[in-house]
């Protein structure tokens, strides 16, 4: 919980100040009843009441003068809530790296199938592009709504040499920016999801791609896929494929994005789901003073009925 007008809260401190003066004056009370000799006219002048009510009804005045301070200083609940609108790159290693078959029936098709499932989840408002990357990096889906043109593009991706990380961020922030100017002056927000098994072998470096996100205010969420064990079989010689995960890692650090793993079809689709989830809503502050506000009339209420009911008179 965060407040609006926190100045307010300097007031609380005089809550602990009257509970002192309260048992001070409970003291001071008690010593002169002891000095008091003439027990029978005390008795008339001070009838018998239980302790406890008094205690109670100081207990609630000063709680109801906290949840009145409180209140003043426009409490917001922090809450989720759908986001209007939403630009998210899928960028997709297309490396020769990817058929490896340590993922069934292999990284590349696992790939495919949980992008595509990534892509058909997000909320229809959104716009989604895809950007595949190898030696080099295509937007071969510019951002759009409809969703049968990134669902075509994964179809038609195919593999090829090198890895070029850097150059698909570039690739995804000149997609966003190129989809941006035809939003005027108000584009919806933008989220960059890079899947990849290796690391950068070619183009432009990682570290130039995170200047140019970090410039472009545009996070890059990353997923290292694969298992330590995949293998591939390139011209006759099998070659160990391990994931490198250390660079996707600082590439998300970096650009305030999260970093996934995964090492099957399962756990893709798991993280996939919850960047989906992460991304379709947005944290919001709610103002609920007004709960503050009902607390200390509800405290107000019950604490003059006690009164009356106790005493005969309001507190």
């Amino acid at each position: 919980m965060t407040f609006l007008s926190p100045l307010w809260l300097l007031l609380l401190p005089l809550v602990p100040v009257m509970l002192v003066a309260y048992v001070l004056l409970l003291r001071r009370s008690r010593r002169y009843a002891v000095r008091f000799t003439n027990l029978p006219t005390l008795r008339s002048v001070a009838p018998g009441h239980p302790a406890w009510r008094k205690h109670l009804l100081a207990g609630m005045f000063l709680t109801l003068l906290t949840v009145l301070v409180l209140g003043a200083a426009q409490p917001a609940a922090t809450v989720k809530v759908p986001r209007e609108r939403a630009t998210i790159i899928v960028a997709v290693d297309v490396s020769l790296s990817m058929q490896a078959t340590d993922v069934a029936p292999s990284r590349f098709e696992a790939a495919k199938a949980s992008a595509k499932d990534f892509i058909e989840g997000l909320p229809q408002r959104f716009n989604v592009g895809v950007v595949s990357f190898a030696g080099t990096a295509s937007v071969v889906a510019s951002p759009t709504t409809d969703r049968v043109a990134a669902l075509n593009a994964l179809d038609n991706i195919a593999l090829d040499r090198r890895t070029a990380i850097g150059e698909a961020v570039f690739a995804s922030i000149t997609a966003i920016k190129t989809f941006d100017a035809g939003n005027g002056t108000d584009p919806p927000p933008a989220h960059i999801v890079l899947l990849s098994d290796g690391d950068n072998t070619y183009g432009r470096s990682v570290a130039s791609a995170v200047a140019a996100a970090r410039t472009a205010r545009i996070p890059v969420s990353t997923i290292a896929f694969g298992t330590p064990y995949g293998t591939v079989t390139i011209e006759g010689e099998t070659t160990t494929v391990d994931v490198n995960k250390a660079t996707l890692r600082a590439l998300a650090a970096q650009t305030d994005g999260h970093a996934y793993e995964a090492e099957d079809s399962a756990e893709l689709s798991q993280v996939y789901e919850s960047i989906g989830t992460s991304l379709g809503w947005r944290p919001e502050n709610r103002d609920i003073t007004s709960w503050f506000t009902a607390l200390a009339a509800l405290l107000a209420l019950a604490g003059g009925a006690l009164s009356l009911a106790w005493y005969s008179r309001l507190p």
